[in-house]
């Protein structure tokens, strides 16, 4: 007779369920898996034999036979470990009630996790992903590794049983019940609001207008260049942006943990990604580092900044073609990773923050250092970030060093991080209820045709960016992003309608490059 065991399999940063049919022939003793299984599930014959005997069950004595169905797919990681057993104790009689739940319902109950060679469930990556999979699928609870229990219970509408090993998950059905394991995801999204950040922006000294460009950014999720001399704060700005950032809604809370606990990088205390994420990528990094990809395809760091900041500094000493990559995804949201066999998107809804200098040795303009590059040179040196890149930045600003008179004679009653972040908030929420039916949260999202929806312009406003778009020769592209950012700019005013006023200080932030 043949046994099922339902469990799922991920695929990008989502899964699909998975069944699990185990059948034992008269035959030599041995045990095949079958199924398009990688070599971490075909490893799981001797896992699973010696975890079954270390638990004080028996295991079959002829030939056992595992099919992973639909067979098509390809099957990766170690959480059909426990599924696998399970199957395979049906098969010898370990659950000798026909009336129990795994044997009168084995497509409502599934089973997640890796097993040590003595019986133990280790964690497994993705395990939310698994779940929400499972309970899409129509199933009622599933059994995952102690390690994983917070992070499953994340999901609504499933009952997860978080076990330490083997022998406490057949106990379950016998004598001795699991408890459920119960999660309250709004205290955990309410634990982000007592966040302390390790900088400020009332530490900055100086630098308005950088600051309003950072605001501007925030409020809007727009991408922002600043170039200026070493010393000039730009690297501790690009910090405090996270500072000001606003907190996640629970949409975007799991899917930023969906994405984190498939790359591992869950913590088991903090089943739950309450931040948005600050991701700063070191110029040495790889093509595959930043977007993705591998034999096996997984996330990069664009993917893992989602709906958070991607700080490039000293961008134009990244190499051409890893910048280049990233036009595709700043415009889109998202990458495709595509091989032979598969074809995967992840999310790339992030914020591009960059820091450059003015020249090679970077003292162009500065007042205190003597500029020692010549023209040629500086040109060739900015000529590194390609105009195509440039146009989908939509905030460029000067950032100047200040002197040391103005830094002893600076006034110190600065805002703080929480005064700016309230406004952003403020604007993120009235760009929340503006698109609460168009599938976006900021303005920076905006397609061609919404931009004619919600950007629309009065007769002086229309007049000065017309001027612009002559003197300055603006692209569609660029011509759209000054839109956007207008429209930033008025919803921190609390006004409906662009005016003159928002456009011509949206265009101030964009004729500095």
């Amino acid at each position: 007779m043949v046994n099922k065991s339902i469990t799922a399999t991920t695929i990008g940063i989502d899964a699909y369920k998975v069944e699990v049919e185990v059948d034992t022939l008269n035959s030599l003793p041995s045990m095949t898996i079958v199924g398009l299984p990688d070599s971490a599930v075909s490893e799981a014959r001797e896992r699973v034999r010696s975890a079954i005997k270390n638990s004080g069950f028996s295991f079959p004595q002829g030939k056992v036979v595992v099919n992973l169905a639909p067979a098509d797919i390809k099957k990766e990681g170690t959480n059909f470990d426990l599924p696998i057993a399970i199957g395979i104790l049906k098969e010898e009689g370990v659950f000798p009630d026909s009336n129990s739940p795994i044997m009168k319902e084995p497509e409502q109950i599934g089973f997640i996790g890796e097993l040590s060679l003595d019986g133990t469930l280790r964690g497994v990556n993705g395990a939310l992903s698994l779940v929400l999979s499972l309970k899409n699928a129509g199933v009622k609870s599933v059994f995952v590794p102690k390690s994983n229990a917070n992070e499953a219970g994340m999901v609504e509408g499933i009952t997860v049983y978080g076990a330490k090993n083997l022998a406490e998950v057949v106990h379950h059905f016998i004598d001795e019940p699991i408890t459920p394991t119960k999660i309250d995801i709004k205290q955990y999204l309410s634990d982000e609001s007592n966040e302390d950040y390790p900088v400020d922006f009332k530490d900055v000294k100086g630098q308005q207008k950088a600051k309003r460009a950072m605001e501007i950014a925030a409020a809007g999720g727009h991408n922002l260049l600043m170039s200026g001399p070493p010393g000039s704060g730009k690297t501790m700005m690009a910090k405090c942006l996270a500072s000001i950032l606003p907190p996640l809604n629970l949409e975007e809370a799991l899917e930023l943990t969906k994405i984190y606990s498939i790359c591992g990088l869950l913590s088991e205390n903090k089943p739950l990604i309450t931040t948005r994420p600050y991701r700063a990528v070191h110029h040495t990094a790889s093509a595959f580092g930043i977007i993705g990809g591998g034999t096996n395809p997984k996330p990069g760091e664009i993917t893992l900044a989602h709906r958070g900041v991607l700080f490039l500094d000293e961008i134009v000493e990244f190499p051409r073609n890893v910048l280049e990559v990233l036009r595709q995804p700043l415009e889109d949201g998202e990458v495709s990773i595509s091989r032979a066999k598969i074809s995967i998107k992840y999310p790339a809804k992030f914020m591009l923050i960059a820091a450059m200098n003015p020249c090679p040795c970077g003292y162009l303009g500065d007042s205190t250092k003597h500029c020692t590059c010549t023209d040629v040179q500086i040109q060739r040196y900015r000529s590194r970030l390609s105009g195509p890149m440039l146009d989908r930045i939509d905030l460029v600003i000067n950032v100047p060093k200040l002197s040391t008179e103005e830094l002893i004679n600076i006034d110190e009653s600065t805002e703080t991080s929480a005064d700016i972040r309230k406004r952003v908030i403020k604007a993120r929420e009235i760009q929340a209820e503006r698109y609460k039916n168009e599938g976006i949260f900021t303005n920076s999202e905006l397609s061609s045709k919404q931009i004619q929806k919600y950007c629309k312009l009065d007769d002086s406003s229309k007049k000065i960016l017309s001027l612009a778009a002559i003197k300055y020769g603006l692209s569609g592209r660029k011509y759209n992003r000054i839109l956007k950012i207008a429209r930033t700019i008025a919803d921190l005013s609390g006004e409906e309608n662009i005016t003159s006023a928002h456009i011509s200080q949206a265009l101030q932030f964009r004729m500095e490059e």
